[in-house]
């Protein structure tokens, strides 16, 4: 297994048009604005909405490949086992877990960073070390996280997020909506927690699922996250692919809903705790009993529920 955080990600020749640029470069204050995305939160991503708006971004844009890291170090394939194809006798191939870094180019012609796969299972503070030598060598000065959280909220209002930063200045038009609480950690947090303590900008947008679709897909929470990443950044993404498929799975959730009395009326309780909470302070769409603002306890026990469901949810041998 390697020991140096180098050893576990490959530098490919696509990239050595930014290696040259940042050599070039004397002073930090003197490099050109790049951003890298990523939406690592793998477990942590509730309805895979990162995951969706990352695959969306390499579906949309092009993009060259860059940098890979070793999945074979990081990713417990005991817990997340690939899908291999068999046919007739014998097995034809596999599709094995990737953890890639592309430059990618938004509709506008400026160039980001996206790294996209498996959050690692192993490794951790050696991945985030490897990142920050990509960091300085690339000459990256922000890097922006996606990713979802289970919320106690109605799919029939607009999505709303969480904003989180090192630094307050870089989300500063977000409220701040609790105090100190205890979570289960990720590699995106761990990451965003060793960047501010090498003084390098990072921040993240996790969108508000409503905790009955945690489990399935939800391209709004997806498109919300590429909306926020626009603002946040000034890239210019695309969205209408998504936009288009959020109102269908709209239509499809509220047929579904619509066959159950039991189901719509958890959604119309919902709908009065989010819409007496909103009248009481604008902007906001984390709701608790009773239109109050669940405590950090509360959100703990909700994201831990929803990760013992991802483990139950496992395939098993």
């Amino acid at each position: 297994m390697p020991q140096r955080p180098e050893d576990l990600v490959e530098v490919l020749p696509d990239a050595e048009p930014l290696l040259a640029r940042q050599a070039g470069v004397a002073a930090p204050d003197e490099r050109r604005e790049l951003v890298l995305v990523h939406d690592l939160a793998g477990e942590f991503d509730a309805a895979h909405a990162g995951a969706l708006a990352g695959a969306h971004l390499l579906s949309a844009l092009p993009h060259r490949l860059v940098a890979r890291f070793d999945v074979d170090s990081l990713v417990d394939y005991r817990d997340h086992r690939p899908r291999m194809t068999f046919s007739g006798d014998r097995y034809v191939s596999i599709t094995p877990p990737e953890i890639n870094l592309y430059l990618v180019e938004d509709d506008a012609g400026q160039e980001f960073l996206l790294l996209h796969g498996a959050e690692p299972d192993l490794a951790w503070e050696r991945f985030v070390a490897a990142l920050l030598q990509l960091v300085e060598r690339l000459g990256v000065t922000t890097v922006v996280a996606l990713h979802a959280i289970p919320m106690p909220v109605p799919h029939t209002r607009p999505v709303t997020v969480t904003a989180h930063a090192t630094r307050r200045q870089l989300i500063e038009s977000y409220p701040v909506y609790w105090g100190e609480m205890r979570l289960p950690g990720s590699i995106g947090a761990l990451l965003e927690l060793r960047l501010g303590e090498a003084g390098v900008d990072a921040l993240g947008v996790a969108a508000h699922v409503p905790h009955y679709l945690a489990q399935s897909t939800y391209p709004a929470a997806s498109l919300c996250l590429l909306e926020h990443l626009a603002e946040l950044t000034g890239l210019h993404v695309p969205t209408e692919t998504l936009r288009e498929a959020a109102e269908s799975h709209r239509t499809e959730i509220d047929e579904q809903v619509g066959r159950s009395s039991e189901s719509t009326a958890v959604v119309t309780a919902l709908e009065e705790q989010f819409d007496s909470f909103t009248a009481a302070r604008e902007d906001t769409g984390l709701l608790g009993t009773g239109g109050a603002m669940p405590t950090g306890e509360e959100i703990s026990a909700e994201l831990e529920r929803f990760l013992a469901e991802q483990d139950r949810n496992r395939p098993t041998d």
